[in-house]
């Protein structure tokens, strides 16, 4: 039964992996998966668990699968609650165009200087909402500044590698980094001090490239007029910005919230859409019930994106079940021996990103390596005391695997959420952006990694 459980979640990871060409959503896959690989462990927990663990649970082995199994899900609750919230609060900007008042003030046509704004912009954007929203807002940006798919093409390449780097030094980015954050493994101040360096290389590093090659100016798109196209309702300048600065405030103020109460940062999220709620409310409360409405937190719940919510779900669970079973911390004894070393572990994984998604990867990481007490390492022998010495907070293996799992999924387009959302929203081709930016990718990935390494060597 042990291994057959770990057949059921490689297959269910093939068809999370194939998703286009199977036309099953990933979301589906990713649920069944995790069903599948608890159902095997219950059933077969007599042979899975080791008798010692099983002496504390009265009930026997099963008992003990469904005690985990509310402890996982106690902890996976916490990072989908942070997601729907920051959604929601994404989505309601969106719904008021308060991305406007960011986007009309790019004016310029020079390829070059339209490609520093953009990356540059998408870097910081990325940090205060998350690579995803972001790049579903670049690439919308792109469409008003550039016109033409191909033209455009090289500038959407860009903006991923901007959008993965500018989540991985925040902890609100990116949600690999945001279940390092909510898991206690690094702080805010940790990751930002820590990663903001290696994070700007690894985007200046393309940009340079880049600047080499292009020239002149792009085209603009010809003004057209959409008959029949259905309008948002509009909104005035001063409810704009207003929900701009309040939505923006509210996800900022997070890191904030949690260091000064302590609270997981799922209760910070929940305050900002709540006082926003209230304000939206308060500012349309003359307004006819068809205007209202899509301008309310009620209708902008119906356009939260549900589906990637119950993709991390179906996946955090599924690999809850791997490290409940003791798969997980095999790899991380196999990964130890054969690396030995937190970098190449870590440069390995970020490369695996790139074809795995990265948020199993940063959660089997989380269960394979246990975070380490300061007495632990203290009473440890010397050479165990320095393995474990990388895995306290804010220690040099978290820091780095925020920074490779959240940037080395760039290397290609399906390799994160923020490059799945513009292979999707341009139609560009997989193999259109090995040949044109996987390598600018790689060589930004590599340049912030070993900028890190760097940093930690001058300490």
């Amino acid at each position: 039964m042990y291994v057959f459980m770990a057949v059921v979640f490689v297959l269910g990871y093939l068809c999370i992996a194939l998703e286009h060409p199977l036309k099953i959503d990933k979301a589906a896959a990713a649920i069944l998966t995790a069903v599948f690989c608890w159902t095997v462990l219950v059933l077969g927990a007599d042979s899975i668990i080791s008798p010692q663990a099983a002496a504390h649970a009265p009930g026997g082995p099963a008992e003990l699968v469904i005690e985990a199994l509310r402890h996982h899900l106690g902890e996976i609750s916490e990072i989908l609650f942070f997601l729907l919230g920051a959604m929601t609060i994404v989505e309601l900007i969106d719904s008021h165009e308060g991305f406007k008042v960011i986007t009309d003030r790019i004016q310029t046509r020079r390829r070059v200087h339209l490609l520093w704004i953009v990356g540059l912009l998408t870097f910081f954007l990325s940090a205060a909402l998350d690579n995803l929203t972001t790049t579903i807002v670049m690439v919308s940006l792109l469409r008003k500044l550039i016109r033409g798919r191909p033209e455009r093409w090289l500038f959407v390449g860009v903006v991923v590698i901007a959008a993965n780097a500018g989540g991985a030094w925040s902890p609100i980015g990116d949600v690999t980094t945001t279940m390092l954050w909510i898991g206690n493994q690094i702080t805010a101040s940790g990751v930002i001090f820590g990663l903001f360096l290696p994070s700007l290389i690894c985007l200046l590093v393309p940009l340079l490239v880049l600047s080499f090659r292009l020239r002149g100016e792009a085209p603009r798109p010809r003004a057209r007029t959409h008959l029949g196209e259905h309008q948002p309702p509009e909104t005035t300048a001063f409810e704009r910005n207003t929900v701009l600065a309040l939505g923006l405030g509210a996800l900022v103020f997070v890191p904030v919230f949690k260091t000064v109460t302590h609270l997981p940062p799922y209760m910070g999220i929940l305050f900002g859409l709540g006082v926003l709620w209230i304000a939206t409310e308060f500012l349309h409360r003359d307004k006819e019930d068809e205007q209202k409405h899509p301008l309310s937190v009620v209708g902008v719940l119906r356009k939260v994106d549900t589906p990637s919510v119950l993709f991390f779900l179906g996946i955090l669970l599924a690999v809850a079940a791997l490290a409940t079973a003791g798969h997980l911390t095999q790899i991380a004894l196999l990964l130890r021996e054969s690396l030995g070393h937190i970098y190449p572990i870590n440069y390995s994984i970020g490369l695996l990103s790139a074809v795995v998604d990265n948020v199993p990867l940063v959660a089997g990481a989380m269960k394979m390596y246990p975070l380490a007490d300061p007495a632990m390492v203290a009473a440890a022998s010397p050479e165990d005391a320095d393995w474990l010495s990388q895995f306290v907070v804010d220690g040099h293996f978290w820091e780095m695997l925020a920074y490779c799992a959240g940037t080395g999924g760039s290397t290609l387009i399906i390799g994160s959420a923020a490059g799945v959302a513009a292979m999707g929203m341009e139609r560009i081709s997989f193999t259109w952006y090995v040949k044109r930016v996987s390598l600018l990718a790689f060589l930004g990935y590599t340049a912030g990694a070993v900028a890190y390494m760097a940093m930690l060597a001058l300490q």
